[in-house]
């Protein structure tokens, strides 16, 4: 079983204000959304999910209040300016704002030293792409390409059930279960469309045949140049793009200089029915979080974020391949959010495609496959801690940003 393989959650879909669905290892339940009022004019939610057997669960989902705007301390910024596809979202974005001198670091207790690669997709569109139809995956497992079952959520986002801009050649393969193989990827997708605005994310895609539909459980709409927190990461409902290795990123002599993002071992997620098994940013966690965290660790959750002390250096830790020693700066600058669960004892970087596509050109093998680099993980993942006032409004735990902030965009 490849590293990257294992993940198989239940996925429990939110946005603001709204209740999406409940998927569970590819069966799809029957769900209805009840409203009611909460103090202060907002709206609660609760999803009852009728399941195949007449079994109903009811989950009640907090209202998700305005986001507050960030504040970061003023300090210089990286010279010239971005290409939003290379390097997105806002300056003030959880993803470009790097750990502050106020950062409060508490112990993470992460048992797990194996490594593997959760894969994203982002997939820029033109305007003379073919748009095809966009269908609910018929599974989790293989065979996800099948039937012509409408997005779920077209009921409440009548924009979900509209065809998508899709390159004509694109593949986004299919889950294996077969053949003494298992591999059931997560494939969390953001496309990009014609505007260069608007990123449309899903989960479980896979596009099997040149030409076809696209298979995906649709997550919603959002900017490339906005805060990018949601997205298409079923186990936290966060972003399908923000926080990935981005292309060459691994192999290039330039810095990371963004917030990474890594799935971890449910065994070391913690539950409590306060926190439901999440914190900001992520807007919810797995639908099977209660039995499925096994961690005793209030701080370390869906949306926390992980991060290296001031103290330690890469020699300090034994860090010794290139790409290890990028990792190391990227996780002692920025951190890397907490956004899925791997489903077995090993620690998930999530890297897109492109990026390990160049990185195997660069190496001769996948980023997942690289042993230097594996080695290195696990000794970064032994020494993170949680930055445990991480916040809308203290953004890296807030204070004096560690390196200069992302420059504006181009154009």
């Amino acid at each position: 079983m490849k590293p990257s393989s294992r993940f198989r959650h239940p996925i429990l879909l939110v946005s603001t204000g709204v209740l999406l669905a409940v998927v569970l290892l590819g069966t799809f339940f029957f769900t209805q959304r009840i409203t009611a009022p909460v103090p202060g004019g907002s709206t609660s939610y609760v999803l009852l999910t009728v399941t195949p057997d007449a079994s109903t669960i009811a989950i009640h989902v907090a209202p998700q209040k305005d986001r507050p705007t960030t504040t970061v301390q003023p300090t210089s910024a990286v010279s010239g300016t971005r290409n939003p596809e290379l390097w997105p979202f806002a300056s003030n974005s959880i993803w470009n704002v790097p750990i502050g001198s106020h950062a409060q670091y508490v112990d993470a207790f992460i048992g797990s030293r194996g490594f593997g690669t959760d894969i994203d997709w982002f997939i820029p569109t033109k305007a003379s792409d073919p748009l095809v139809p966009t269908y609910m995956p018929a599974t989790f497992l293989q065979g996800r390409c099948a039937g012509t079952r409408p997005q779920q959520q077209a009921q409440w986002h009548p924009e979900a059930a509209q065809p998508l801009h899709v390159p004509a050649r694109l593949l986004i393969p299919d889950a294996v279960t077969s053949g003494g193989i298992y591999s059931t990827p997560n494939s969390s997708s953001a496309f990009l469309e014609p505007d260069g605005r608007t990123l449309v994310s899903f989960n479980i895609t896979a596009r099997c045949q040149v030409g076809g539909p696209l298979y995906g459980t649709w997550f919603g709409q959002s900017s490339l140049y906005g805060d990018g927190i949601t997205g298409g990461h079923g186990g936290s409902g966060m972003s399908s793009i923000g926080g990935s290795i981005r292309m060459r990123e691994l192999v290039d002599a330039q810095p990371i200089r963004h917030a990474l993002k890594i799935d971890i071992w449910g065994k070391w997620l913690h539950y409590d029915a306060t926190g439901q098994g999440h914190r900001w940013p992520a807007p919810l966690a797995d639908g099977g979080a209660p039995t499925q965290y096994k961690g005793t660790n209030p701080a370390l959750v869906m949306g926390s974020l992980l991060a290296l002390p001031p103290g330690i250096t890469a020699a300090s830790l034994g860090i010794t391949s290139a790409s290890g020693k990028k990792l190391f700066q990227a996780f002692q600058n920025y951190g890397a959010y907490v956004v899925d669960d791997t489903g077995g004892d090993y620690n998930a970087l999530c890297v897109e495609h492109s990026a390990d596509v160049a990185f195997k050109n660069a190496t001769g093998h996948s980023v997942s496959q690289d042993q230097a680099l594996a080695t290195d993980f696990g000794k970064i993942m032994a020494a993170v801690k949680v930055i445990n006032n991480n916040g809308p409004t203290s953004i890296g735990g807030g204070g004096v940003p560690r390196v200069p902030l992302a420059p504006p965009f181009a154009g």
